[in-house]
């Protein structure tokens, strides 16, 4: 799928000069760490509550839809590396509008994850020193990792590779006693067998959809890693690395540590919900300050949740200006760093943590809804490019890329009507219908400014 098959984004005529600081071990711990992130912590628990064991069956299907999307992305990424990712790929398949549409929604959405993630690492470090506030915490994580992402590219990718060791450390560790536990082989423990399981779908078909809703939105954050890779030593080696070992990081991170918990703990657990999952499975065998140990991992997750969407939306930001789809005056790169990128990312983020001081009620939870399944239009547009591009270079007969989608077109068609049935049950969910609603709002809007701006450009 070269670039001789279709225009290029501007972006890639021009040649970016942004610095190749990722190395091979950054771009692999990423992609590694960034599969597990504190909604697997914590937000897994209102999933296991509505769908009881069969929590498992609803982290199986949204993950067999994720392991496609990420396919089709790697596909895409190893053909044509940018930091725009996704937004450049759109933009090549369909048009600047596009482009301009799926970018700006999915910068919008980080800046404003950057400030829920600050949120509740604040929450944590004033729990632990009661007194502080949680402002201050927050604005302190902002300017350490705006200050990270401003000086060089490896700062980023060493603050994440060390996040990310210390999360991977912490899950595998937890697989490993829950297995042990239920083996019956733990000191001190008895093996609950299969008695937390006999009731596999408490909540009927409803749960379950419930919980598939929930498991969907807990992957989020997976397509970091084709935008890192832009800066890398060598992006098609490290995109084609990390999507082809998708399959096994999702079936053991998030499959196989739900299958732990529900098997150790009853679904139906108080703690699973006010405690989370994990520190309910450790109490439940006994281990000693678990609760401290996971908030400390949680609060790992949070910070390298922050650190990796303060990138993500700069490289965004960066790669919608310089191909023409955002404000000239965000453009300036130095020292190989898209510093007024990082600067009005980090600014948007912490506005919205003063939102959700000022205006909870209203502005703040306006804005949650609107970006609340803005990683569903995201994935519908890597399945449409993907379509096309494929297409495209097919007729062209060209070589193939580093990394193929399976069994193309099927299960490219298969992904996009799996996420027009996720879209579906969101319309019949009282609490994801306004977030399907608010989103598609901000999506239409995007499209039409998108539209507008790319006939305004062709006439001149």
């Amino acid at each position: 799928m070269p670039s001789t098959t279709t225009q290029a984004p501007q972006e890639q005529q021009q040649g970016v000069p942004l610095s190749s600081g990722l190395k091979q071990r950054h771009l692999s711990m990423i992609a590694l760490g960034g599969v597990i992130g504190a909604g697997l912590f914590v937000g897994s628990g209102a999933g296991i509550a509505a769908a009881g064991p069969s929590i498992v069956v609803a982290y199986t299907l949204s993950g067999l839809l994720v392991l496609l999307v990420m396919r089709m992305l790697g596909e895409l990424s190893s053909a044509y590396p940018s930091s725009g990712s996704f937004s450049a790929h759109a933009e090549r398949a369909i048009g600047p509008w596009a482009g301009f549409t799926v970018g700006w929604s999915f910068w919008v959405m980080q800046c404003t994850v950057v400030g829920l993630e600050g949120i509740g690492a604040g929450k944590i470090v004033s729990g632990w020193l009661p007194g502080t506030p949680q402002w201050a915490w927050v604005a302190l994580f902002m300017l350490i990792f705006s200050g990270a992402n401003l000086t060089a590219v490896k700062n980023f990718g060493e603050f994440e590779f060390w996040f990310a060791a210390l999360k991977v450390a912490a899950i595998c560790a937890f697989l490993l006693l829950g297995v042990l536990a239920i083996a019956g082989v733990l000191p001190g423990t008895d093996s609950p067998g299969a008695s937390h399981l006999t009731d596999f779908l408490p909540n009927g078909s409803q749960g379950l959809v419930l919980g598939l809703l929930a498991s969907v939105f807990a992957y989020g954050g997976l397509e970091t890693v084709t935008i890192a890779a832009a800066e890398s030593e060598d992006p098609v080696r490290g995109v084609a690395s990390a999507v082809r070992t998708t399959m096994w990081r999702i079936a053991l991170f998030y499959i196989g540590s739900m299958a732990v918990v529900v098997t150790l703990v009853p679904w139906d657990s108080k703690e699973v919900v006010e405690r989370g999952p994990y520190v309910a499975a450790l109490d439940s065998l006994g281990i000693p300050g678990a609760g401290r140990v996971m908030d400390v991992v949680v609060l790992a997750a949070l910070l390298s949740a922050m650190n990796a969407n303060i990138y993500g939306s700069s490289r965004m930001l960066h790669s919608l200006v310089q191909r023409g789809l955002g404000p000239k005056a965000l453009a300036k790169v130095s020292g190989g760093v898209p510093r007024i990128a990082v600067l009005v990312s980090s600014v948007f983020g912490f506005g919205c943590v003063l939102l959700s001081y000022w205006r909870p009620d209203d502005v703040f939870m306006w804005l949650l809804n609107m970006i609340g399944a803005v990683i569903l239009v995201v994935w519908i547009f890597v399945g449409v490019s993907q379509l096309l591009l494929r297409r495209r270079a097919e007729r062209a007969g060209e070589a193939p890329p580093a990394v193929r989608m399976w069994a193309f077109p099927w299960l490219t068609w298969a992904a996009l009507l799996g996420m027009v049935v996720i879209l579906a049950l969101m319309a019949e969910q009282p609490d994801t219908r306004v977030q399907l609603y608010s989103t598609g709002g901000l999506t239409l809007a995007l499209a039409a400014a998108g539209y507008v701006r790319q006939r305004a450009q062709a006439r001149h």
